[in-house]
């Protein structure tokens, strides 16, 4: 049982995996030479852009994330609503259509985010300063207001621009801690009068809101993606990240700002690209999953149904929900984006039970976002629309299969982490589950770290859910192999 050699620097492994999926690692010379000409962040005199920078914007996200693309404030409306503001970063002011920052951002679509490197959409210099709403900066912005009543249905909307400030760059962990009311309130929140209280009620209405979601059908997943931490270039730990109360604030608001931009769009007449994921065509699958609890689905997809089964199974067996999780996201098929035009019947969002949805919350990020936005303002000016609809059929199937490639980097890149956390171990023995068995192999999750990797040995009689214990065996670092055998210990 030995570890096999071979390249082991992740950087070098994520370098390779972007140029293999056909995605540029680095930015061409006459993108440089671009962003090295601009002197600083968008300013713009137009007479229709709003003065909002007196409002309590803050920005929630990663502890480490520079890249911040919406702020939110919200205020009280009479009889319990309330009018909740996102704020989207104006990247099209200063990246052009056409320009080479934007070709370069056209070919790879998505910024790619791995342990070892992150492979920005934008160049460092746009994306973590003229074009994030970095704290203390006024910067230009799409705003989304959207009037939500105490029920949580969105009564109105609108779109306009307007200049912002981020007056607290807040984290997801600590924000979530304070709501949760394990810990004590984030300093930068105690720092600015009425934040505390601004904060309260956007995470109250944005529970309302997802509880609506929730009633209409949309499914409360949990997946395991381990975030390795590396010092030194390597790999010292992989922490399980669970979605807290915070990151369901930001998505509760993106998730209603992403249809509003959608209706929008329609109301005026555009074509817009539209982010699908379409009704299960294996739902025969789906159900003879619910089959294997003695849970019954009905013959049709039902979003609703399923979110009922997911809520029953996460609470009868949580250890092994992420697992359940995952066979349904690779049952329902893969999310698309698609030409829609105005008037058009839309498939809709399945896992989320929305109809009307344009990704539109993170243009730094992702090149839909940026399509999306450049529609938006011409929807606003009246003015030419920047694309013809045949090139956004091309744009959406394009932006799909680079989305795609980007997930397929991220995941080899998480893959070879965790074989290097753990190839100084080959021989010890782990707690693990079964999390998948089928003609192709026997896959295991480990208990603790949390790393999956293929059972090679003592298969036999094993279904998924089984808990285990199994031995290291061996591992290829390069390839994010991991080996188990099955352990009698």
């Amino acid at each position: 049982m030995k570890e096999q050699n071979g390249p082991n620097d992740l950087r070098a492994i994520a370098r390779k995996a972007m140029t293999d999926r056909g995605l540029e690692p680095d930015f061409p010379p006459d993108a440089i030479q671009q962003v090295n000409g601009i002197e600083g962040p968008a300013r713009e005199t137009d007479h229709s852009i709003r003065d909002l920078r007196n409002c309590l914007w803050c920005s929630i996200d990663n502890d480490t994330s520079r890249d911040l693309d919406q702020l939110t404030v919200a205020e009280r409306l009479p009889a319990g609503g309330v009018k909740v503001l996102v704020a989207i970063a104006d990247v099209d002011a200063i990246v052009k259509r056409a320009s080479p920052i934007d070709q370069h951002a056209r070919t790879n679509t998505t910024s790619v985010y791995t342990a070892a490197e992150i492979f920005p959409m934008l160049p460092e210099r746009l994306s973590t300063d003229l074009t994030s709403l970095g704290e203390d900066s006024d910067r230009l912005a799409l705003v989304i207001e959207i009037g939500v009543a105490a029920d949580g249905s969105i009564q109105e909307s609108q779109v306009y621009r307007a200049l912002v400030n981020n007056h607290a760059k807040l984290a997801y962990r600590s924000v979530a801690a304070w709501l949760d009311g394990t810990d004590k309130m984030p300093e930068k929140i105690a720092k600015v009068k009425g934040l505390d209280e601004q904060l309260r009620m956007q995470d109250q209405i944005a529970q309302v809101m997802k509880s609506v979601r929730y009633l209409h059908g949309a499914l409360d997943l949990e997946t395991i993606e381990p975030e390795a931490v590396l010092r030194d270039g390597q790999v010292v730990d992989l922490r399980l990240e669970r979605k807290n109360r915070a990151q369901e604030l930001i998505e509760d608001f993106m998730i209603a700002a992403n249809g509003v931009c959608a209706q929008f769009l329609d109301k005026h007449g555009l074509p817009a690209l539209r982010r699908i994921v379409r009704s299960p065509e294996r739902w025969d699958a789906i159900r003879k999953v619910a089959e294997g609890f003695t849970d019954d689905l009905p013959a049709d997809a039902d979003s609703k149904a399923l979110a009922a089964f997911l809520a029953r199974r996460r609470l009868a067996d949580p250890l092994r929900f992420p697992d359940l999780s995952l066979t349904i996201v690779k049952l329902m098929g893969p999310g698309e984006y698609v030409l829609q035009l105005p008037g058009q019947q839309s498939a809709g969002h399945f896992g989320l039970a929305v109809r009307e949805y344009s990704h539109s919350t993170a243009p730094n990020r992702r090149f839909p976002d940026l399509i999306t936005q450049r529609l938006l303002k011409a929807a606003l000016t009246g003015g030419k629309l920047p694309y013809s609809p045949d090139e956004l059929t091309a744009l959406a199937t394009h932006c799909t299969e680079q989305e795609d490639a980007a997930t397929k980097v991220e995941r080899q890149v998480r893959k070879s982490a965790a074989a290097q956390f753990l190839s100084g171990r080959i021989g010890e023995t782990f707690d693990a589950l079964v999390t998948g068995a089928s003609e192709k192999g026997t896959w295991v999750r480990l208990l603790k770290p949390p790393a999956e990797g293929m059972l090679v040995r003592g298969q036999e009689g094993v279904k998924v859910g089984d808990q285990i214990k199994v031995q290291l065996a061996s591992l290829n670092i390069e390839r994010g192999f991991i080996d188990f055998v099955r352990s009698g210990k």
